[in-house]
This record gives C-alpha cells, structure tokens and sequence, in this order.
C-alpha cells in the first residue's frame, strides 16, 4: 500500500463552506472513492485555507483515473472547483503528490 499525501490551496473567504461540504459528504462519493482504490483518506485545513490530503492506495494514478470515470466525482469537482485558488482545472487534477521523507511504521 502507498502513502500519498498532497496540499491544495482553498479560498480563505470560503473556507467556511469547504469545511461544511466536508462534514456532509455525499454517500455515493463516499462509495466512489472506497470502490476506486482510496482508503484511509483524510483532509486537514488550517485557518488560512491550506488544505493538507492523506490517503494509501495500491496505484495513485489507476485510484485517480477510476474516480475520474465517475458521473459522482464529475458532479463534485465541478462543485468544488470554486472554492479553490491556483488550480487551471478540477481539484482532483490538482493533486501532486509530495515526497515522502520520512516514515515511522
């Protein structure tokens, strides 16, 4: 299993919302996400809207590409985008991961 961690930049003024959508998400992305690989996913914000993503897969790029083939996942980016600053396309095309420096099982 991969650890993948990756940092995304949310408008400050709607950070309030981001977290919102965040505590209600919706049961068939939930499903969405499990079913295309995703597992032990979390997200984390600071104040200033900086929003730090966690998760282990087996293949990052194959979890990505199953959520992208999702008529939920389409619904959602499209939600979410605006909330985001510094992104071209949707959030999910935004995630690169970071280099893992250090790990203590």
């Amino acid at each position: 299993m991969r650890r993948v961690c990756f940092v995304l930049k949310v408008r400050q003024d709607r950070l309030a919302e981001y977290r919102e959508r965040h505590a209600q998400v919706w049961p068939e992305m939930r499903r969405a996400l499990s079913e295309s690989g995703w597992h032990n996913y979390s997200l984390f914000a600071d104040e200033r809207g900086m929003v730090v993503g966690y998760l282990e897969t087996e293949d990052f790029d194959a979890a990505r590409a199953a959520m992208a083939k999702t008529e939920v996942n389409a619904r959602w980016q499209a939600e979410m985008a605006p909330l985001f600053e510094g992104l071209d396309g949707r959030p999910d095309e935004g995630m690169l991961p970071l280099t893992e420096l250090f790990h203590l099982p």
